[in-house]
């Protein structure tokens, strides 16, 4: 009998610390987004993870739900990519690099065509990243990508190029995380 409760104690603990991060990354996480006169749904959230440490929640907003990746890529209608940060780990010149990283996956390498774009997104994280901020990057269509921080905006980036790239971070066939892309589509 000993034997047995040891192996599935040894699961459900394994199963606790794989739903409790889940659990906290959503208490925070508003069900909509409003922004330019449109609403937001919630599509899913994730954690990104390096190792066992949280850096940041991250959560897809749409005005319809989808699990269609690329077209969410490709379209250029209202959409925004929520991180809340949660590690004091994440510095701005920490963000700059994983950002940076994110782009080359997103573009295959290929960031000549939207490199001022990048260095104008870059640039925002000079203010200060850090545990409690919050960055929205919402595309409005004929607008471009609103950099959003802690209710603040920072930067308006015009390029239908860098839209695709920057969601594509996320939801490219080459995503940061594979796990968090999943979530952020609610797969």
């Amino acid at each position: 009998m000993k034997q047995l409760i040891t192996p599935l104690l040894s699961i459900v603990l394994g199963l606790l610390l794989f739903v409790i991060p889940v659990t906290e990354a959503k208490e925070s996480i508003p069900p909509s987004l409003s922004y330019g006169g449109k609403t937001l749904m919630h599509n899913g959230s994730g954690l990104r993870k390096k190792l066992f440490i949280t850096l940041y929640a991250g959560s897809l907003y749409l005005t319809e739900k989808s699990k269609d990746a690329e077209k969410i890529i490709a379209d250029d209608s209202p959409m925004a990519i929520r991180l809340a940060i949660r590690s004091s780990l994440i510095s701005p010149e920490k963000m700059k690099e994983a950002t940076l990283e994110g782009f080359k996956k997103s573009t295959g390498g290929n960031l000549a065509p939207i490199q001022a774009q990048i260095d104008e997104l870059l640039k925002t994280f000079d203010k200060g990243v850090g545990p409690g901020d919050v960055y929205e990057l919402i595309n409005m269509p004929g607008s471009g990508v609103h950099v959003i921080r802690n209710g603040v905006k920072m930067a308006t980036i015009r390029s239908p190029a860098f839209k695709k790239a920057l969601f594509g971070i996320w939801l490219s066939k080459t995503p940061v995380q594979v796990s968090l892309k999943r979530q952020m589509l609610g797969m």
